[in-house]
């Protein structure tokens, strides 16, 4: 059964949760691609969060994770989709995924790692590979 959650605007005061949140969630693919680095998972989530366009997705009033919509050039970006590894595969990220979907009408982007399980999650939501390199994978939603 699905939990009830709830979104909430971020802040910055959520940095360091969202921070350790994309290491432990980040980290089997990129050990699996040979790029984790413990220190620069966090820093790389810290030199570009920007909490405008970020909410805390929680439960309860507990934090379970976040999602961004970042705009540039005509497009949304979706960035820093992370959900507590406890939590993953229950229809949660579906979810949150469908209602902010929902809320943001036009173009959005997003990267995702090869061989990443979330790829299934935005193709079953409409979103079509652009281009692939042997790291990332770029997807779009064109509505």
């Amino acid at each position: 059964m699905l939990p009830a959650w709830t979104l909430r605007p971020a802040a910055h005061s959520d940095l360091e949760e969202i921070a350790e949140l994309r290491a432990v969630v980040l980290r089997p693919d990129l050990e699996r691609l040979g790029r984790y680095d413990d220190r620069r998972v966090r820093q790389r989530f810290r030199d570009s969060f920007e909490p405008t366009h970020a909410r805390i997705i929680e439960i309860d009033g507990v934090f379970a994770g976040s999602i961004a919509l970042r705009p540039a050039d005509g497009v949304h970006w979706l960035e820093h989709f992370f959900l507590l590894p406890s939590l993953q595969g229950r229809g949660l990220g579906s979810a949150v995924l469908s209602q902010v979907l929902a809320e943001h009408p036009g173009t959005i982007r997003l990267n995702v790692l090869q061989g990443s399980a979330a790829r299934r999650l935005y193709e079953r939501h409409g979103f079509t590979v652009d281009s692939e390199d042997p790291v990332d994978v770029f997807m779009t939603l064109r509505r």
